[in-house]
């Protein structure tokens, strides 16, 4: 029952800023007494921009020591998921999946020694979860990956439906259809809120089917010769049906190639998915058959250099390469920022040989998220009083917001990472901007986007290294070096730079006699002193501004 101070106010902590790296909050009580539960726990993957980092993830410090009555995830894709077993702990509430979903939950929970102190609740499509003073219930989507689940949160307050990833797809190949009716419902009973993915609202049009996809596939993958590679998301499990039916179809045995290809296909068949195709085949055995026989299933669709698709194309896959008259099919898209590794790769498999089939050229990929049609068509359907884009850049959301309210939405908001906005009751307003921000897995620590030593990894992979050591007696004379040792800085002409260190260690040498003797027993003031001197030089000798360490050895 609704009590006169009670809120229900939503917090984005990821999503609403990039297109990943998903965490999404609601509360619900007094503003001293909320219960939560968040809805996803994804991650984003590192860059050029970040050297050393693979995984970044939403920094949930904020709701570390709030009242989290669950955490329920709508579908398996790393941007939704692959926080879970890094964050987990911080939060420690229990997990809601369904049964796809929970099954690469439990790798990724097994691989962080989680397993048994995480309570994972695995539900049924269509199940009601209740969990505090929310009631949640999973409506069936469609999207890239099987079980794709809309969340109908409903409270005293109202009712907000959270679409997760969406599209509206007549014919998804594996699992069930666009639960329209239940969209239709929650706009009948009165929707207070639409929390809503906005990846496509550029894109006019419909985002199109796996079914077309299917088809096509067929078509060109039984007239092709010599071996096939196709590389694609590992997660459209649907998609990965199709090729393996093609295959068949065309007398070809599949291998899977990729560490993601193993898991995902793993995870499918257990929950009963995969079940109409042949098993795939070891890629050390498919090698060796003869060449019009075999598909190859690739990881690497994105460039990624660990990935398979890559050994392929740099020719040191221990199994799989590609020769005249080999086919490599793209079926997927090239998402931005990726770019230049996609084509370093294609322009690799080209020169070995293979032709080259991509979506432009063939109807071999179709999105998983709504285009503008489609979210027209949500809209109408669902009738929310507030619009609340997410899932996407800043333009994308403000994009959104400009959509919905030419649909007629009575209020759009455009929302930022660390918003807390009230939804009700009254109108709604961003409370507060609450602490947020980003989180690197280093190795095996997470730490702050802005962390000291991220900011000197940056610099040395820009600006290249500088040690300079010496050796100073007790009446503070100069003993032996100063020595410099240079790392990422090249000499004139390409060589190694050993005249432009000579003239470093000079330059200290000249910067550590003018300390004044009663001063050179201090080693900060020593360290100091030579780093000043040798950074100036080095940014006229190099135009850089490498990092510089002193080492001061007391003989």
């Amino acid at each position: 029952m609704q009590k006169n101070d009670d809120e229900l106010v939503f917090l984005p902590l990821g999503g609403c800023a990039e297109i990943g790296m998903n965490l999404n909050a609601y509360g619900y009580g007094p503003a001293h007494r909320r219960r939560w539960i968040i809805a996803d726990i994804g991650v984003t993957f590192g860059d050029d921009t970040t050297p050393g980092i693979d995984l970044i993830m939403p920094d949930p410090s904020y709701l570390e020591a709030e009242d989290i009555a669950a955490i329920i995830l709508t579908h398996a894709h790393e941007d939704h998921i692959g926080a879970i077993a890094h964050l987990w702990p911080r939060l420690k509430a229990p997990v809601y999946a369904t049964p796809f979903t929970a099954a690469l939950v439990k790798d990724k929970l097994h691989e962080q020694s989680l397993t048994d102190e995480v309570d994972l609740r695995i539900v049924e499509l269509g199940a009601t979860v209740q969990a505090g003073p929310f009631s949640v219930t999973y409506l069936t989507l469609t999207h890239s990956i099987p079980e794709p689940n809309g969340l109908a949160i409903r409270t005293p307050l109202g009712t907000v439906l959270h679409t997760g990833d969406w599209k509206i797809d007549p014919s998804p190949m594996i699992g069930g259809p666009f639960d329209q009716a239940g969209v239709e419902a929650l706009g009948r009973e009165g929707l207070l809120a639409m929390v809503c993915d906005s990846t496509n609202v550029f894109v006019e049009g419909q985002s199109g089917s796996e079914g077309d996809v299917r088809e096509e596939l067929a078509k060109l993958i039984k007239g092709l010769s010599g071996r096939v590679i196709v590389t694609g998301f590992a997660s459209n499990v649907a998609r990965l049906e199709s090729i393996m039916l093609a295959a068949q179809a065309a007398g070809r045995s599949v291998a899977l190639v990729g560490r993601s290809m193993h898991r995902i296909h793993g995870a499918a068949r257990s929950v009963g998915l995969l079940a109409d195709v042949p098993p795939p085949i070891d890629d050390e055995a498919a090698k060796h058959l003869p060449r019009e026989n075999v598909l190859f299933l690739c990881t690497g669709s994105q460039g990624e250099p660990r990935a398979a698709l890559s050994r392929i194309a740099r020719g040191d896959h221990p199994h799989v390469s590609v020769a005249e008259g080999d086919t490599v099919i793209f079926s997927s898209r090239v998402i931005p920022g990726n770019e230049r590794a996609i084509f370093a790769i294609m322009n690799q498999l080209a020169d070995q040989g293979a032709e080259l089939i991509t979506e432009p050229r063939r109807h071999v990929h179709v999105s998983g998220h709504p285009c503008r049609d489609e979210l027209r068509r949500m809209y109408q359907w669902a009738r929310p009083q507030i619009a609340v884009p997410v899932h996407g850049e800043r333009r994308h959301i403000l994009e959104h917001a400009r959509l919905a309210r030419a649909l007629q939405v009575p209020v759009a908001l455009s929302p930022r990472n660390g918003d807390l906005i009230r939804l009700a009751p009254g109108d709604p307003v961003v409370l507060d901007e609450v602490p947020h921000g980003r989180l690197h897995l280093d190795g095996q620590f997470l730490v702050p986007e802005g962390a000291h030593g991220m900011i000197d990894r940056k610099r040395l992979a820009q600006n290249g290294h500088i040690g300079l050591s010496l050796a100073v007696d007790a009446r503070g004379r100069l003993k032996d070096g100063p020595f410099a040792s240079l790392r990422g800085l090249v000499g004139d002409g390409g060589t190694q730079p050993d005249t432009e260190a000579e003239k470093l260690e000079e330059l200290a040498e000249q910067a550590f006699s003018r300390i004044p003797a009663d001063e050179r027993d201090d080693d900060e003031k020593v360290e100091k002193a030579l780093e000043r001197a040798v950074r100036r030089a080095a940014e006229t000798i190099f135009r850089k501004r490498p990092l510089v360490d002193v080492t001061v050895l007391r003989v």
